[in-house]
């Protein structure tokens, strides 16, 4: 579960959401849709607890959080296969992040660094980290960014799987990214969002 209360969020005199409140229930996926700037990455940093609200509150019943950023932000010194191990834990066995890459296409680039990949290849092992995780929340903000329309068909249907039974906010710009993951959506309005209707 994840609610939001009455959210307000600012940096400095510039209010970037006011008076936001939802809930989402155990494993509802929700898409949050709007024109850049008006506070969708602001609304996923509060999910995961990485910025507190100027006002209001922000509940979650677990803090086992996975999340895509924008950016992949991978370590620079550690290869994709070390980089998605790192979430893991030294526990876990090592072909976990192994059958991640390899799920995200990226088999052959194991080894590599992070330099050596391209945009949309260090963005599927950001993916692979926050799925190989395996989160009870999962928070993806334009997680198919550099992808064509093959890997992103192929991202898509492994995040529907990996989200099975779990709660998950996706930032998107795409209608039809909305529509394949989520089953609710909220839209932009007034420096809030509002559960959208069917139509």
């Amino acid at each position: 579960m994840l609610e939001f209360s009455n959210v307000s969020a600012a940096f400095g005199e510039n209010r970037v959401l006011e008076h936001l409140s939802f809930r989402l229930e155990k494993g509802e996926h929700a898409a949050f849709m709007g024109p850049s700037g008006c506070g969708k990455t602001t609304l996923l940093y509060l999910a995961a607890g990485l910025r507190a609200p100027n006002g209001g509150e922000v509940r979650r019943e677990s803090d086992k959080i996975a999340v895509v950023f924008q950016e992949p932000r991978l370590l620079p010194w550690m290869n994709a296969e070390e980089n998605v191990a790192l979430v893991l834990g030294a526990d876990a066995p090592q072909e976990r992040a192994q059958t991640a890459l390899s799920r995200a296409g990226l088999s052959d680039a194991r080894e590599k660094l992070p330099t050596e990949l391209s945009g949309g290849m260090q963005q599927r092992v950001s993916l692979a980290r926050a799925l190989a995780f395996d989160g009870d929340l999962l928070l993806l903000d334009e997680p198919f960014r550099g992808l064509d329309e093959a890997l992103r068909a192929q991202m898509t249907e492994w995040i529907r799987e990996a989200s099975a039974g779990k709660t998950m906010i996706l930032i998107t710009h795409d209608p039809n990214d909305a529509s394949a993951l989520c089953e609710t959506l909220y839209e932009y309005r007034e420096k809030s969002f509002v559960k959208k209707t069917p139509d």
